[in-house]
């Protein structure tokens, strides 16, 4: 995830569709009055208010620390630790790091004993609506209306770019930081385009054009993460949404099952059909990790790959030093109702404070830190994006190739940035879609038959199923 001014966009997310995980239930509890060194089950460490403490923390609470080690890594947050604990020197934080949320997440809160902050992101996420319907998420109004570390005039709400709050709000409830502020689309190389005299594609014709020239090089014109095809879920998306405008991404995020008979729908899948008819894809990309198909990609096997902004800091590794990596949104199908510079952006990588944890209070500060100007600097320095602090970094900040096209991409875009929502609301229905992409994909189904598939699995979304 890793994304920016900038998951993201979590990611990664990615890679975030991956079977459906149910929790258990477990009884929960408000923060309680009084004042504790320590919590135990049922009960929360609580400390005086004050300026300097305005979410009253425990000072002597210990933190306990999850983060999901992925597109973004881990070391950041060691730095937001580091700032913790010179706000509060007596807390010892505990800091780990994980690529399987569910399988460490899980038992804790079945057990009534969870961390006090969690990236809840990755493959191995628990859906956020799971989260919620069971009661498991601390309300985090009480951020918002905190005063910002940087300006004590301003509450942390006006410090947000906007749409985070929104993409916060689950059930009615601001339940998740979505930190990282990502945009999503189609990536290339720079060198490997300048060696070969290409151009970026504006249209989806000359997407298909300059596949064919790509293909006559021995190179594959595409590369997808086919093992999470959450990824290739956005590139249809995204032309569907391009291509019908407003009225389609409003109508695909209350789930209206009859979207997936009209134009936008078609026409997006069968252009995304177009790469597999076409044998424009990697072999063996179908079956590939996105860390397969990244590096695969990254080896100049393949021209482009979908995915978003957090790619650059995942690659680091695998990217040649020259490579040039460059974004770009999804090429104008014909009849668009959004211009070709549009692109989806915003907040995502969602962070949370479980309802049961000991030191719920330390977790908010925590998250206090992060929407930092200095946290949102140490972010962008070290997971190479950028976060929903608005004006976050500072200037002097060099940033890569990659990152510095998304930030680009995105002022090219000025209003026409988008950002659908449906995943969070009906996670389900977005597993359901990625089955059938895959299978598309694969060329088992044809674009019929997907868009019939995806429109039962709107029509159980909307029944309840989700």
């Amino acid at each position: 995830m890793g994304s920016t001014i900038e998951q993201t966009f979590g990611r990664r997310d990615l890679i975030k569709r991956a079977a459906l995980l149910g929790i258990t239930a477990v009884p929960t509890t408000g923060l309680l009055s009084g004042c504790a060194a320590s919590g135990g089950a049922g009960q929360q460490a609580t400390g005086a208010k004050s300026a300097a403490n305005p979410l009253g923390v425990a000072e002597i609470a210990p933190l306990d620390v999850v983060i999901f080690n992925g597109g973004f890594g881990d070391a950041y947050a060691k730095q937001f630790e580091t700032m913790y604990v010179k706000e509060f020197p007596q807390a010892k934080v505990s800091h780990t790091s994980t690529q399987n949320i569910t399988g460490l997440l899980q038992p804790r809160l079945n057990a009534g004993d969870p961390p006090d902050v969690v990236d809840n992101s990755g493959n191995q996420q628990i859906k956020t609506d799971i989260l919620q319907k069971a009661g498991q998420l601390t309300d985090l109004t009480p951020l918002l209306d905190t005063p910002s570390i940087d300006d004590p005039n301003k509450k942390i709400r006006d410090t947000l770019m906007p749409g985070t709050i929104e993409l916060g709000t689950v059930g009615g409830q601001f339940v998740l930081l979505q930190y990282v502020y990502t945009v999503f689309g189609l990536w290339y190389s720079g060198k490997l385009f300048k060696q070969h005299g290409w151009s970026e594609p504006k249209t989806w014709t000359d997407f298909l054009s300059l596949g064919g020239e790509i293909k006559k090089r021995g190179i594959a014109p595409f590369v997808h993460q086919g093992k999470y095809p959450y990824y290739i879920n956005i590139a249809i998306v995204d032309l569907a949404v391009k291509n019908g405008g407003t009225d389609f991404l409003s109508r695909l995020d209350r789930m209206d099952p009859t979207i997936w008979e009209e134009g936008p729908a078609k026409n997006a899948i069968e252009a995304i059909y177009e790469i597999v008819s076409n044998n424009y894809l990697l072999p063996g990309t179908n079956g590939m990790t996105h860390i397969e198909a990244q590096t695969a990609w990254n080896e100049y096997k393949a021209a482009f790959i979908p995915c978003g902004a957090w790619l650059e800091n995942e690659q680091l590794k695998a990217t040649p030093s020259d490579f040039e990596m460059t974004f770009m949104p999804m090429p104008s199908l014909p009849g668009d109702k959004m211009p070709h510079q549009a692109i989806r952006g915003g907040a995502n990588e969602p962070y949370i404070v479980p309802k049961s944890a000991r030191n719920a209070r330390g977790g908010m500060a925590f998250m206090r830190i992060m929407l930092s100007k200095a946290g949102a600097t140490a972010f962008a320095q070290t997971a190479n994006s950028l976060t929903v602090v608005k004006d976050g970094i500072s200037p002097d900040v060099k940033l890569r190739p990659g990152t510095q096209s998304t930030v680009t991409a995105l002022k090219a875009a000025g209003n026409s940035v988008f950002n659908p929502t449906y995943m969070y609301d009906y996670s389900a229905f977005d597993v359901d879609m990625g089955n059938s992409s895959a299978e598309l994909m694969a060329n088992r189904i044809k674009p019929a038959e997907w868009l019939s598939q995806v429109k039962a699995a709107a029509v159980k979304a909307q029944k309840g199923g989700s």
